[in-house]
C-alpha cells in the first residue's frame, strides 16, 4: 500500500505546465532520454549491488575463497561500474554537438529584467521586433537564444524544450533551441534573483512556420487601438509613455515592457496575472501586491471607473 501511494505521488511529480518530462523540443527529448538511460544504468547497479549482499548474508552464508573473494571484488567493485559509467560518458558526450549546435536564422535576444523578460526578435530580413514576457517560436528550425541580464544573474528555461542557461550582466550568453510540437509552454528564471524571482515566469508560444511569419509580421506593426481613445488620454496623461513604448505613437519609453501588442500575449506581468480587463485594472491599481519588489509605481489615485476605461483600451493593442 505504502509502496503505491509513493508510486503515486512520484509520477505526479511527472506532470504539470513546467515538468521537464513529455519533452516537445529536439533538445528537451534528447535531456529526457538521456536521464532514462541514467536511471536504467543506475537501477543496474542497485540491483546487482543489492543482490550480491542478499546472496552472500542469505543464501551463500559459507565462507568462500579467497580467488572468488578477489574477482568478486575486482569484477563487481572496479569492472562492472567502469564498463558502466563509461557507456554512459560516451552516451551522454555523444549528444553534446546536438545540444551546441548552432541556429538556423532567426536570433531572439532575451534580457532579464526586475522581474520580467525583454525580448527582441532578429529575422532574417526585415528590422528588429521588440515584445516582452513572451517566446514565440516557429517549428522545424532551430533558434538562437542571446541573453544577457540587467543588473543580476538570471537563468533562462523552458523544461519542455531545452535545457537551461545563466544569463550574466554585461556579458551575453548563447542557448539554441528546437522546437517540434505546437503548443503553450511555461518557461521560468531558473536562478533565484530576488523578492519576486517566483513570479519571473513567461509563455512559450510555439507555432507552425507559417503562423509564425504572420505573429511576426503583425507584432512589427504599430498599435491598432484608438490613440484618441479616453483609456488613451489617461494612459498618456499619467505619463505611462515615458516608461513603456507605444509604436506609433510618442511613447517611447524603454524603463518596462513594450505594451504595443500587449493583449495579443497569453499572461501579464510575466505570467503572474491572466490577460483580462479585470487583471489590467488590478495591476495598475496596485502592482506591488502582486509582484513584491516591482518598479512600477501604484496608481491607486485613479477612480474604479477610470481605471476600468484603462484597462479596456489597453486590452484593444492587439
Amino acid at each position: 500500500m505504502a509502496g503505491a501511494v509513493f508510486a503515486a505521488f512520484g509520477l505526479s511529480a511527472c506532470e504539470g505546465p513546467q515538468s521537464a518530462f513529455g519533452a516537445t523540443g529536439a533538445d528537451a527529448i534528447q535531456l529526457e532520454t538521456l536521464f532514462i538511460v541514467m536511471l536504467v544504468g543506475a537501477a543496474i547497479l542497485w540491483v546487482a549491488v543489492n543482490g550480491l549482499f542478499f546472496y552472500v548474508t542469505r543464501v551463500h552464508t559459507t565462507s568462500i575463497s579467497r580467488r572468488l573473494a578477489n574477482g568478486v571484488i575486482i569484477g563487481g567493485g572496479i569492472g562492472l561500474p567502469l564498463v558502466v559509467v563509461t557507456a554512459l560518458l560516451v552516451y551522454g558526450l555523444s549528444i553534446m554537438p546536438d545540444q551546441r549546435a548552432e541556429g538556423d536564422g532567426l536570433v531572439v535576444k532575451v534580457t532579464g529584467e526586475k522581474w520580467w523578460w525583454r525580448t527582441e526578435y532578429q529575422p532574417l530580413a526585415g528590422a528588429p521586433v521588440v515584445s516582452a514576457n513572451e517566446i514565440r517560436l516557429p517549428t522545424g528550425s532551430r533558434t538562437t537564444f542571446e541573453l544577457t541580464s540587467e543588473r543580476v544573474i538570471h537563468s533562462f528555461w523552458i523544461p519542455k524544450l531545452g535545457g537551461k542557461m545563466d544569463m550574466f550582466p554585461g556579458r551575453t550568453t548563447v542557448l539554441t533551441l528546437e522546437p517540434v510540437t505546437p503548443g503553450i509552454y511555461r518557461g521560468q528564471c531558473a536562478e533565484f534573483c530576488g523578492e519576486s524571482h517566483a513570479l519571473m515566469a513567461f509563455k512559450a508560444v510555439v507555432m507552425e512556420p507559417d503562423a509564425f511569419d504572420a505573429w511576426l509580421e503583425a507584432e512589427a506593426a504599430p498599435i491598432q487601438a484608438d490613440p484618441q481613445a479616453p483609456g488613451a488620454e489617461i494612459f498618456f496623461g499619467e505619463g505611462c509613455g515615458a516608461c513603456h513604448a507605444l509604436r506609433g505613437t510618442q511613447a517611447n519609453g524603454a524603463v518596462g515592457p513594450d505594451l504595443t501588442h500587449l493583449a495579443t500575449r497569453e499572461s501579464l506581468a510575466a505570467a503572474a496575472l491572466p490577460m483580462n480587463r479585470e487583471a489590467l485594472a488590478k495591476w495598475v491599481r496596485n502592482p506591488e501586491t502582486y509582484k513584491p519588489g516591482v518598479k512600477m509605481p501604484a496608481y491607486d489615485h485613479l477612480s474604479d471607473e477610470e481605471l476600468d476605461t484603462l484597462a479596456g483600451w489597453l486590452m484593444e493593442l492587439k
